[in-house]
């Protein structure tokens, strides 16, 4: 089941996506009262074209995990792989959607992209054992961990870097019936292939990190996790456009424009 979170001009709702996106026939229709309970469908239907996607949750936080692909721990300088999960915080006030613009600050000389799979939580949760990590996912979607690269590097921490306004694009929707253990991952700048991996090659893979993540704080219905990035990361600047694609979701794009 695809779950998106979108508007017709009026407020926003959540909606089942229906038929097929490719041929333009794809049809969202409207469920009441969110994906997170039990929900029942209203009748109202659009066709997927008539409305605005919007990120797919408001999470209460998004956290994610650093060095979580060898290749990429290898490409920014590293030698060993970390044993333990590094975590880190992105403001809730960093979400945007697709189609949003990504807007790269002006103290900033050097902003990056991160294709990511993000995980959405389903349920309050807290001390989750791996072997039941499973049972509390909503589903999966895609995301970009944008990030301005000189003032990670600079602050010594990741907080400012990871935390601007519009560095964490999320969609295009919740795909809710999936085996994320192995997915094609990939990130496109105008077209051109920039990172092309499988989620196998995660270090830490998702029950473990589900795990890791909930023994040290609640996570809340709606909550993303996001899961690292391969190799290939690399600037960008106004005027691209970037495209995270993971296999059995879909497509999250974005263009870039100065702030």
């Amino acid at each position: 089941m695809r779950i998106a979170r979108f508007t017709d001009g009026t407020e926003p709702a959540f909606g089942v996506v229906e038929g097929s996106v490719e041929t333009g026939e794809a049809t969202v229709a409207t469920i009441t009262p969110h994906p997170f309970a039990t929900f029942s469908f209203t009748g109202a239907r659009h066709a997927l074209g008539d409305v605005r996607l919007l990120a797919p949750v408001l999470p209460s936080k998004v956290l994610c995990v650093g060095k979580n692909y060898a290749d990429h721990v290898r490409e920014m300088g590293g030698d060993a792989v970390p044993q333990r999960p590094v975590l880190f915080l992105k403001p809730s006030t960093s979400v945007v959607g697709p189609g949003d613009p990504i807007a790269l600050p002006a103290d900033s000389d050097r902003v990056d992209y991160e294709g990511e799979l993000a995980i959405v939580i389903g349920r309050l949760c807290r001390d989750v054992p791996a072997a039941r990590a499973l049972d509390v996912v909503l589903g999966y979607t895609c995301a970009n961990d944008v990030t301005a690269r000189d003032q990670q590097q600079a602050d010594g921490q990741w907080t400012r870097g990871k935390g601007h306004d519009t560095f964490c694009p999320v969609g295009p929707w919740i795909e809710t019936d999936l085996d994320a253990s192995d997915l094609a991952i990939r990130t496109t700048v105008d077209g051109e292939l920039r990172q092309d991996a499988r989620t196998k090659l995660l270090v830490h893979d998702i029950p473990s990190l589900i795990a890791y993540m909930s023994a040290a704080m609640t996570l809340l219905p709606g909550d993303l996790l996001l899961t690292g990035t391969p190799a290939g990361v690399g600037p960008l600047n106004p005027g691209q456009t970037v495209a995270v694609t993971v296999e059995g979701i879909g497509t999250l794009t974005n263009p870039v424009v100065a702030r």
